[in-house]
């Protein structure tokens, strides 16, 4: 059984159990966390695609961790200019334990 949801603009494939990282939500560790931009549902026979969300279908879960990712390093250049410039980013993440899958 999975789903697909969509949040922080982005489209997570999600199953019971598994640990996914999205883009940061506001919440505690140990919040309970709701999912109900659910585009795509499957049970393992039947596959619902919603239009553009699935009625009656959620993803629950848990925030098990709130963190920053690895550090990226931005770095722009101009030849023949001596223009040279980096920067760094640690973009800020939520992990979320998959609970359950359905209505």
């Amino acid at each position: 059984m999975y789903a697909v949801i969509a949040t922080g603009g982005k489209q997570y494939k999600v199953e019971e159990g598994e640990t996914v990282k999205v883009e940061k939500l506001s919440g505690e560790i140990g919040d309970a966390i709701s999912f109900d931009n659910v585009l795509m549902f499957s049970d393992g026979e039947a596959v619902k695609i919603g239009q553009p969300v699935v009625e009656d279908v959620a993803v629950r879960g848990h925030i098990v961790e709130q963190g920053k990712a690895k550090k990226i390093l931005v770095f722009k250049y101009k030849r023949r200019k001596k223009f040279r410039k980096m920067q760094g980013h640690r973009q800020q993440y939520t992990a979320i334990k998959i609970d359950s899958i359905g209505a």
